[in-house]
């Protein structure tokens, strides 16, 4: 497969991605101000600071309340990473590459842009939680396309690891909401409000009725312990890179490299770190920083895909 072919198929699957997971962040929060008391910490703030995009954000939008966020992360087409943006750049990387992915894929990514980009425009949007809520039904119904009409090849598999990647960097994210919510309000820690948090932050990964069924009461260290280290839900951090580096597996075997990759050995690493890693030890790390140190590891890992598979070197 052509470099450019993979990248393209790689970032188109990281960008739907990245769609959804604003989706959800913001679904999520819309519906957690019409729960939570008045006098509660305001949960704009932390979805801007979690994007590391502050200082755009004060220079476009200045304050954080709910109407600049969400057209910050969703609809504003000047901003790279908005849920519009990345819509936009994954439909121009299908079109790139329509002959690698299968035509249903590509129609339903066009609908899917399309759908987005009229809404913006309309009065849907009125309806914040039914928009988002459309939104993320597109998106699941791309990967059920994509996944049901693709054969499990390379073009597959470096969009399987775009996914997961994304993915995983998201769930990190969204639980870092977490610790930017409760740095001001430290005596709301184990009360009913800070349940309420950790109820919305496990619905912004569709994990709330998997974590009850198991779990049944919210507790701090069960919900960390069901973002980071649950093998078998499919928004976990590590059941992500459980799946990506047997992705990752497939392309070294079919690419037949010369030299051995950098990506799969570090993905073999992240592996390990979080199989070896207990709860305990990340609140005694701390959340923020542990987070921080997973992420930086998942942007290695992006890095080292980019050296093995993407760059054509000239002479």
């Amino acid at each position: 497969m052509l470099s450019r072919v993979a990248e393209s198929i790689y970032w188109m699957s990281r960008q739907v991605e990245r769609a959804e997971n604003l989706a959800r962040f913001l679904e999520v929060t819309h519906h957690l101000i019409l729960d939570q008391p008045d006098t509660l910490v305001d949960p704009w703030a932390p979805l801007i600071q979690v994007t590391a995009d502050n200082e755009l954000f004060a220079e476009r939008y200045g304050v954080m309340n709910a109407e600049n966020v969400t057209q910050f992360l969703a609809f504003d087409t000047t901003y790279g990473n908005s849920m519009l943006s990345s819509l936009r750049q994954a439909r121009g990387n299908a079109r790139g590459v329509r002959e690698s992915i299968s035509s249903e894929a590509f129609e339903q990514l066009n609908e899917f842009y399309r759908f987005v980009s009229t809404s913006a425009q309309s009065p849907a949007v009125r309806d914040p939680q039914v928009f988002f809520d459309s939104v993320r039904r597109h998106a699941i119904q791309w990967t059920g396309v994509v996944d049901s009409t693709m054969p499990r090849g390379i073009a597959w598999h470096f969009a399987n690891v775009g996914r997961l990647l994304e993915r995983a960097d998201k769930s990190l994210r969204i639980l870092d909401v977490k610790y930017f919510n409760i740095l001001p309000r430290v005596e709301d820690v184990g009360t009913a409000v800070d349940d309420l948090q950790w109820s919305a932050l496990l619905s912004a990964i569709s994990g709330f009725e998997a974590y009850r069924h198991k779990h049944h009461l919210i507790r701090v260290e069960k919900v960390i312990e069901f973002f980071l280290f649950n093998p078998i839900f499919p928004r976990s951090v590590l059941f992500c890179v459980l799946w990506l580096r047997d992705s990752l597996q497939q392309i070294e075997t079919v690419s037949k490299q010369d030299s051995e990759s950098a990506a799969l050995p570090l993905a073999d690493r992240l592996c390990e770190h979080l199989l070896a890693t207990q709860v305990e030890q990340v609140l005694e790390i701390g959340m923020h920083q542990f987070i921080d140190d997973m992420q930086t590891e998942l942007n290695e890992i992006g890095k080292a895909m980019n050296l093995d598979f993407f760059q054509v070197e000239t002479h």
